[in-house]
């Protein structure tokens, strides 16, 4: 069900109620009196994929009060799924179907008629670890993906798509696996940026690095409770910055932005020692207009500081969260082109594996 604190009553305004009573009786309500129209309705998100996103899925729970406190309230989870148990208060209307395959909902065009109930604005995917279970090949999950998007599209236009790399899997059953889903995962960016538009953006978010099977799962594949906290702050960034640009007919919708440049960035680590690690993140011109310079935030998890970047320059906030913009020779990328910078963290001994959320914002070049 939907959290009743957020849900904005369709019903007719009190004039245009009073005039449906009086009108019959020959009274007429004065000009200016008629009703104002509806407010914007909230934005729409379906949350999509297998048995991660809605077996019972609690990252949903976490991300969605996580939304609610940082002020994204005209929001509106959905899906043909109800909350499924997570004891904890949130929208959890989903379409996380617990043993489906990517390649089988293409196949069977299960997901029009979904969309066809739920009109989200924007689509959460977090979907095929059962194709990489069942050695589905990567060209067919993309394959997969594609007609899945093409879909979403044919039932709104600007539909926004944020495509997670999916989490990491270490199933007894399955000792392939692991490798598996890493060689999936390489593959997924280079896809989002071909089949992204200005329009209707793809934008992917590094859900497997720094996530740990044998302590963010209960069985090497679901997610226990610190996987779900994980899972949810990967999404929250990609979902808060929509949000705040605002999707087409959303409370915040400024209008057609034309096409507009627009990047996103991406984390890798390359090696790590106790105290640190070294990283390099990669920026992709997700748009059809050429990017003249970009902003990349650095926030890393466990306490870990950026203390060198090259390729870029380095400013740093107080909560640790680092700040890197181009070095002016890489500012500029076509559509579809990247650049990448790297980087040297300092990280507590008791860390985990090097992982840190990051953004990307267009600047104007130097």
């Amino acid at each position: 069900m939907r959290d009743t604190r957020l849900l904005r009553l369709r019903t007719l305004p009190l004039l245009g109620l009073l005039a449906t009573l009086l009108l019959p009786l020959g009274l007429i309500l004065a000009p200016g009196a008629a009703a104002a129209p509806d407010a914007a309705a909230p934005v729409r998100i379906m949350p999509l994929g297998d048995s991660i996103t809605g077996s019972p899925g609690c990252w949903r729970a976490v991300l969605w009060n996580r939304l609610l406190d940082a002020g994204h309230t005209d929001i509106d989870f959905v899906g043909t799924l109800p909350e499924q148990g997570c004891g904890v208060e949130h929208d959890g209307d989903n379409e996380g179907h617990g043993g489906e395959l990517v390649t089988q909902v293409a196949d069977r065009d299960l997901l029009p008629a979904r969309l066809a109930v739920t009109r989200p604005d924007i689509v959460v995917m977090h979907f095929g670890t059962n194709d990489v279970w069942s050695n589905v090949s990567p060209d067919r999950v993309l394959a997969a993906y594609t007609e899945l998007v093409a879909q979403m599209r044919a039932s709104n236009p600007d539909m926004r798509v944020v495509v997670a790399q999916l989490i990491p899997m270490n199933p007894a059953s399955c000792a392939a696996c692991a490798q598996r889903v890493a060689d999936f995962n390489a593959r997924i960016p280079g896809w989002a940026a071909a089949t992204g538009t200005s329009r209707s953006p793809v934008s992917v978010v590094d859900q497997w690095t720094g996530f740990d099977t044998a302590l963010d799962t209960y069985d090497g594949v679901h997610p226990n409770a610190a996987g779900d906290e994980k899972i949810a702050a990967r999404w929250f960034p990609a979902l808060a910055a929509l949000l705040e640009e605002g999707v087409p007919g959303g409370p915040d919708d400024p209008g057609d932005p034309g096409d507009e440049p627009a990047c996103t960035a991406s984390f890798r680590a390359v090696s790590a020692w106790q105290g640190g690690y070294q990283a390099e993140v990669t920026v992709t011109n997700t748009s059809a207009t050429p990017v003249t310079g970009w902003t990349v935030t650095v926030a890393p998890a466990d306490g870990a500081r950026v203390t060198q970047v090259w390729n870029g320059t380095l400013g740093t906030a107080t909560d640790g969260t680092a700040t890197v913009t181009d070095a002016g020779w890489n500012g500029t990328l076509a559509p579809g082109a990247s650049a990448a910078f790297g980087l040297i963290a300092t990280a507590p001994a008791t860390s985990a594996s090097p992982a840190a959320t990051v953004g990307c914002a267009v600047t104007a070049a130097a």
